[in-house]
């Protein structure tokens, strides 16, 4: 069936902090920290922003838009920030958008790809006609302790998608690839999350990303010089840049996506956003090639095609300035005590 994506919506929080500015805060090299990471700066919440707040924005973005959408039979948000340990985000999020009571929800969790799983349980409920379309939301407020190395990547942000049928961009293909790899974890109970340093590079991001992304390629014949534009989870500036040199992609067909450079790495929003920024700019006709990551470990891959009906969204987000490259534009920066404020440290 033709089913994709039927409309998006994208929201950065406006405060920004400086990569420098925490390194200067605990004596680090400023510009080591910055050439280390490939990152200048990161988005911050606001003192009364969390998941919740973030995932409305871009929802309420995404249904603004004047588009087919039919009845929103499921609502699914992929976060590792979410607010409530036992209480879903996901019916806060429906109450308030207005969805009524027919509709299914559920929260998922599977740290940086929660909301691309939902992308693939939403194309599989509209592919069977048990819905007519599904709202998928991935955002997050990233947790960082002080003085961890996450503390310099972690950000905010939120992008949402309707999937349904006669889509603006078609789903062609996915894959998935899978394992027990745990370089990533927090502990119930215990506030920010733990790493395994160099462990989270090759046997984890890198064999989940690649694996996904090989398997794709297989199962759809295509080849990356095909493709237009390549997606890739950021959890920092280099690792999106080195697996798709290992696959075969150019720079010119990642650029696109990194919204990394911009903004850090808001989690679970982190690939999602990058197709929104691509989505802003593709034409009909062009492919896209995406893979997130979740550490733990997986990762899932996408193949869409753009269709015509691209034009009306992207000149709707122009002209009521949501398209990726006037939200990241709209910012103010903070020092980093009013960071350390807004994230609820102190």
């Amino acid at each position: 069936m033709n089913v994709g994506i039927t409309s998006y919506g994208t929201y950065i929080p406006r405060h920004r902090i400086k990569i420098e500015d925490i390194a200067k805060a605990w004596r680090k090299n400023p510009e080591e920290i910055v050439k280390s990471l490939g990152i200048a700066e990161k988005s911050v919440p606001a003192i009364d922003e969390d998941a919740v707040t973030l995932a409305l924005e871009a929802a309420y973005a995404t249904l603004r838009f004047p588009g087919e959408k039919g009845e929103i039979g499921s609502l699914l948000v992929g976060s590792e920030s979410h607010p409530y340990a036992v209480n879903p985000t996901s019916t806060i999020v429906g109450e308030i958008l207005g969805l009524g009571n027919n509709y299914l929800a559920g929260d998922l969790e599977f740290a940086c790809k929660a909301a691309t799983a939902g992308m693939q349980l939403t194309a599989g409920l509209v592919s069977s006609g048990q819905i007519d379309s599904g709202l998928v939301v991935a955002t997050d407020t990233a947790q960082s302790k002080p003085h961890d190395a996450l503390e310099y990547t972690s950000a905010a942000a939120s992008a949402a998608f309707l999937i349904g049928k006669n889509p603006l961009a078609t789903l062609l293909s996915f894959t998935s690839y899978s394992s027990d790899t745990p370089d990533f974890w927090r502990r119930d109970g215990i506030r920010y999350p733990s790493h395994a340093g160099r462990f989270t590079g090759e046997p984890a991001y890198f064999a989940h990303v690649m694996g996904a992304a090989n398997l794709l390629l297989k199962k759809t014949g295509i080849k990356p010089k095909d493709i237009k534009y390549c997606v890739f989870h950021m959890p920092n500036a280099k690792f999106p840049r080195d697996v798709a040199g290992r696959l075969g992609f150019s720079q010119e067909q990642l650029d696109p996506s990194l919204v990394v450079d911009f903004i850090g790495n808001p989690y679970s929003a982190s690939s999602p956003l990058g197709l929104a920024a691509v989505l802003d700019i593709a034409g009909s006709g062009e492919m896209i090639f995406m893979v997130s990551y979740g550490s733990g470990a997986g990762s899932d891959a996408f193949l869409w095609e753009v269709n015509p009906g691209i034009k009306k969204i992207q000149k709707f987000r122009k002209e009521h300035k949501q398209l990726f490259s006037q939200q990241v534009a709209n910012k103010s920066y903070l020092d980093y005590v009013g960071y350390l404020k807004n994230t609820d440290k102190i």
